[in-house]
């Protein structure tokens, strides 16, 4: 894999994840091993992937789930979700977190409407399994490929049984009051607001505007906030920022902050984002 490797050693646990740019633009891929319990949190991408070994529950905003060996488990943009090893014991899992953009023009080549989304958070089908791990040895081993066609061919194989019979497009249906708060976080989710204000041009109380909020988001407004921060910062380091750059332009106080809670939501450092981007490989060690 063209990345960055963290592996962290806690007694007898091991946790080790992999992530890496891959040959296509606006993927991500991960492989992870890891005993940890990850809190509830959000993606700016789709993700798609298999578990390995071992087991996860998930709590995800359409139910909660079991994910077993063979299984493949996916999550919508900004859907909030959780993870929580079966009986405490590690579960590895691969996964390839792909920018919206590219799904919608898959499945609109496959006559969906854009804005479909997953419909299966766990699903058991062995020939897109199989899809899924052709695809992902494609784009994580070195050398020229023909990328997008690659991505494309295998997207027409994993795509259909995730999205269903659903043609047409996801309305996610939203009062003006919260619309307007949702847009006033999303736009600049670096500048901190505070629940008065939100309720303020909402001419909500407090009490009110928080609990309708929460019910529509599935978080409260800071944990949303905090959530819109860590994609801006994982897409600034994408982009080529440094992580004290990215710290300071996401909003959070420093870099120590951006990392503690990179690594909460997502398992692993964004430094080791940032060196896979800079040198193609790394092996960091804490």
């Amino acid at each position: 894999m063209k990345g960055g490797i963290e592996t962290m050693a806690r007694g007898d646990t091991k946790r080790q994840f992999k992530a890496g740019v891959c040959g296509q633009s606006g993927v991500v891929a991960v492989e992870a091993t890891s005993s940890r319990s990850f809190s509830r949190h959000t993606h700016d991408q789709f993700g798609i992937g298999v578990v390995m070994r071992g087991a996860q529950d998930s709590a995800s905003g359409r139910g909660e789930v079991r994910a077993t060996p063979g299984n493949m488990i996916t999550v919508n943009p900004n859907e909030v979700h959780d993870g929580r090893p079966v009986a405490g014991k590690a579960r590895e899992w691969r996964m390839l977190y792909l920018d919206p953009e590219l799904i919608a023009q898959t499945a609109k080549a496959m006559g969906y409407s854009v804005g479909v989304e997953f419909i299966h958070p766990v699903l058991q089908h062995p020939s897109a399994v199989t899809a899924f791990g052709r695809l992902y040895a494609a784009l994580t081993r070195p050398g020229q490929e023909p990328w997008h066609e690659i991505l494309e061919q295998e997207l027409f194989q994993i795509l259909p049984p995730l999205l269903g019979d659903a043609r047409s497009t996801h309305v996610e249906l939203l009062s003006k009051e919260l619309s307007r708060a949702k847009e006033r976080i999303d736009a600049h989710p670096e500048i901190p607001v505070s629940l008065a204000e939100l309720a303020a041009e909402a001419g909500l109380s407090r009490f009110h505007f928080l609990r309708i909020f929460k019910a529509a988001m599935h978080l409260p407004p800071h944990a949303y906030r905090l959530q819109r921060q860590l994609q801006m910062a994982r897409r600034l380091i994408m982009t080529g920022h440094s992580l004290l750059q990215a710290s300071y332009l996401a909003g959070f106080a420093d870099q120590s902050h951006l990392t503690r809670h990179f690594i909460s939501n997502y398992g692993l450092t964004p430094g080791s984002l940032s060196h896979s981007l800079r040198t193609q490989h790394l092996s960091v060690t804490e």
